[in-house]
């Protein structure tokens, strides 16, 4: 495997992420930042962040697989949610441990969590953008 994570002494105790990855591949890959669409655009789990971050993360897998890649190439996660606040987090975790069990993936990777305004349409409740790394 390409990636290593790590989490160093001397930082916070990560919850749900890890603070540095190490890849040793050679080939980059940049996944979009993907929503809760499926391929004809039509948006899964309206108004259901859990049901929305499942899906984003279902559409990352399938990004990933199309460049010969899956989670485990994975050396950052980027989420961005519309207005966040705290009270959003237990409907987030809970909508990734429903992809880690479906794809059957680790999801921890290095991550960021990002308040935003909004996002290119309004029913979009998240928006998750990745680096891999592949040999």
């Amino acid at each position: 495997m390409p990636v290593t994570t790590i989490n160093p002494p001397g930082l916070l105790t990560p919850n749900g992420y890890a603070h540095v990855s190490v890849a040793t591949g050679s080939k980059l890959i940049h996944v979009a930042g993907q929503a809760a669409h499926d391929p004809d655009g039509n948006i899964v789990g309206p108004g259901d962040l859990t049901a929305q971050t499942e899906r984003a993360l279902d559409n990352v897998a399938i990004a990933l697989a199309a460049a010969q890649a899956t989670f485990d190439d994975i050396v950052n996660l980027t989420f961005y949610v519309p207005n966040w606040d705290e009270s959003k987090f237990p409907a987030l975790a809970e909508g990734i441990r429903a992809a880690a069990a479906t794809l059957g993936i680790n999801p921890i990777k290095p991550s960021a969590l990002i308040g935003v305004a909004s996002l290119g349409r309004p029913e979009w409740l998240i928006e998750i953008s990745a680096t891999a790394v592949t040999t």
